[in-house]
């Protein structure tokens, strides 16, 4: 499988890119949010992470090879997460995808149908399946956006980790996204979701301040 592909931006049209790399250009696949990132960007080097999936029926004998294209390997995980819902084919997914992917991971796990079902292609009854089968599986992406909108730092790893640590336990995903984001910035030496989640109780319980 191609995993990456680094080379000019020769062309960008909708929904898909001429990338040259030496004297071999290849078409990729892209979802709406990636062309808009992309845009102003022809004619410089750009670096794409890929998938591969291959196009047509079995039964006819006529299968054609796709490369898919993200601006990350996270982006990239997420699309296979995306696919993976029961109706979800792979053209499909990138024509929805016309928001950015930390956008509609947060509308996932928040269960915001209204969000979910102005992506193109996508009504109340696919937003309905895709909330089922994927909320609870997208914090990390999901708490970039949210930090987004606070003017917050993306959560690292450690601080995914504590946000859904602090969800089972019954909390509310936006304050304890704000919890979180306060115990960082008075310590910011912390590492370790088991350091940060008693400083985030802490903090609710207005012993540390």
């Amino acid at each position: 499988m191609i995993a990456s592909i680094e080379g000019k931006l020769v062309q960008l049209d909708d929904g898909k890119a001429l990338v040259q790399v030496g004297s071999i250009g290849y078409e990729i696949m892209l979802a709406g949010y990636c062309v808009s990132e992309l845009a102003g960007r022809i004619g410089t080097d750009i670096q794409l992470c890929t998938t591969q999936y291959y196009e047509g029926s079995p039964g006819g004998g006529n299968l054609i090879p796709r490369i898919v294209g993200f601006l990350s390997r996270a982006e990239r995980e997420f699309f296979q997460s995306y696919t993976s819902v029961k109706g979800m084919g792979t053209k499909k997914a990138l024509k929805s995808l016309s928001m950015p992917i930390a956008t509609i991971a947060a509308a996932v796990e928040n269960g915001d149908e209204k969000i979910l079902g102005t992506l193109p292609g996508i009504g109340k009854r696919m937003s309905q399946q895709i909330i089922a089968q994927l909320r609870g599986k997208l914090g990390t992406f999901a708490a970039e956006a949210e930090a987004a909108v606070r003017g917050g730092s993306p959560f690292e790893s450690f601080e995914t980790e504590a946000l859904e640590i602090l969800i089972a336990w019954g909390e509310k995903r936006s304050e304890a996204i704000e919890l979180i984001e306060a115990a960082r910035a008075k310590h910011p030496d912390i590492t370790t979701a088991e350091d940060i989640v008693p400083v985030v109780y802490r903090l609710k319980q207005g012993i540390e301040i």
